[in-house]
């Protein structure tokens, strides 16, 4: 299978992201042969007689072949896929630094989804968020539309990181109850956050939203974003730092070696339990390591979700 490793110092050299997206995706296209997100919403129910004037599109001519009567396969929804992409666009997003952040990867990898799904035809819609929605767009299937959401998300690239407010937070819960009361019908909801909350009350809350989405017949898939070097395994040299909340603006002196461990293990189990939790409520769950090639990432979980089709 040919790759689609981009090198980072060319993916930085677009400033034309929809270009970039457009590349991208005749890469994975060509890799995967075709799109593992094809058919989604198109579930087979049953069989019906066929009727002088029906379309013979949908005859099972498996079933004719053996019963020697020509029967219509039936569909629970014929309409084609509506991808909702929720970026999570909170400060802690644009850690660690300018052109290396967590929310540069979501951005080129919504880029990327959203061209490959409208290619098939299907309807995107963007949802930017963080203390509440900042940007939610209609969602449709035309190129017109495509084009917008790429110009939007190239702006999100654009812009300076927003400065840090004493009682700020990152509401995914609250963002995610709200999208799951919207949607009129099932759709592909993904996700783009590092679900970095304040206290196990605030986790628990966004998991209760992602099962309010799934008790509603969507189906989710978190892209869970982190600098794995600082933000999983706290390499940090050891000298005396002071470490700085991006969203609250609290600080805290400390040498790295006193608490490394203890953080360790608490974001071990933090990890742990989000990818557990999601596993049960039959959510897809992507860690993502935003030091390594956003394509490679996107594109092993493509092979992966093709395979498991």
């Amino acid at each position: 299978m040919p790759s689609t490793a981009l090198d980072l110092a060319a993916i930085r050299s677009f400033e034309n992201l929809e270009l970039l997206a457009r590349q991208l995706v005749d890469g994975f296209i060509t890799g995967l042969h075709q799109s593992p997100y094809h058919g989604f919403s198109v579930e087979f129910s049953e069989h019906r007689l066929y009727n002088p004037g029906d379309s013979t599109r949908h005859v099972d001519w498996k079933v004719f072949a053996r019963t020697d009567k020509l029967f219509v396969k039936r569909y629970e929804e014929e309409t084609n896929l509506r991808a909702h992409l929720l970026l999570d666009v909170s400060p802690s997003m644009y850690y660690p630094s300018p052109g290396h952040d967590k929310l540069k990867f979501a951005v080129l990898a919504a880029a990327a989804l959203t061209t490959l799904l409208q290619r098939q035809r299907d309807a995107v819609g963007l949802v930017t968020f963080a203390e509440k929605v900042e940007l939610q767009t209609p969602v449709r299937a035309t190129s017109v539309h495509r084009h917008t959401l790429l110009l939007a998300m190239q702006q999100l690239l654009a812009r300076p990181t927003p400065s840090s407010r004493p009682g700020q937070a990152t509401d995914v819960a609250g963002v995610l109850h709200a999208i799951a009361q919207q949607i009129p019908k099932r759709s592909l909801v993904i996700l783009f956050s590092d679900m970095l909350g304040r206290g196990a009350a605030e986790q628990e809350a966004a998991l209760a939203a992602l099962q309010h989405l799934r008790h509603q017949h969507h189906e989710v898939l978190v892209f869970h974003v982190l600098d794995r070097a600082t933000e999983s395994n706290f390499d940090f040299q050891d000298r005396p730092y002071i470490f700085e909340d991006v969203e609250t603006g609290q600080e805290i002196r400390l040498q790295p070696a006193q608490v490394r461990e203890q953080y360790r293990a608490a974001m071990r189990q933090f990890e742990e339990d989000l990818a557990l939790r999601c596993g049960q409520l039959k959510i897809d769950f992507v860690p993502v390591d935003v030091r390594e090639p956003f394509d490679k990432v996107l594109h092993a979980y493509l092979v992966k979700r093709g395979k498991a089709r």
